[in-house]
């Protein structure tokens, strides 16, 4: 799990391996974000930049516009939670980030997405 704070948004990460979708040389990795706005101002997700990375050191970059088809607008108080997935082609690797918010008066400034593993049970001592 990874948590990070950034101008009042609080984003929170956990990751879950899915045995179930994955194959040698193909690893589904299942994260839920919720993303909470602990602020007194409005805000809202407007793009998301992605940097995954595998255990090869093979880089991967994804860059678009909201979460899941979504650019939520939070209130001071409300948060917005998603799951989506990641498919690594090694056990182990992490994902971290940024969603680009924008304050209701304009003022846009990039949340942090701490780094989290995504990391099949059993692979790392």
């Amino acid at each position: 799990m990874s948590t990070a704070v950034t101008e009042g948004i609080e984003v929170t990460v956990r990751s879950t391996f899915r045995p179930e979708r994955s194959e040698p040389g193909r690893f589904l990795f299942s994260y839920t974000v919720r993303i909470a706005n602990q602020g007194e101002v409005p805000a809202q997700l407007v793009s998301r930049r992605w940097i995954i990375l595998d255990a090869n050191g093979e880089r991967e970059e994804v860059v678009g516009d909201g979460v899941v088809g979504q650019q939520p607008h939070l209130e001071p108080g409300e948060h917005f939670e998603y799951t989506s997935f990641c498919v690594l082609k090694t056990p182990h690797g992490s994902m971290r980030g940024t969603y680009r918010m924008v304050r209701d008066g304009g003022q846009a400034f990039d949340a942090t997405i701490a780094p989290f593993p995504l990391v099949v049970p059993g692979t790392l001592n």
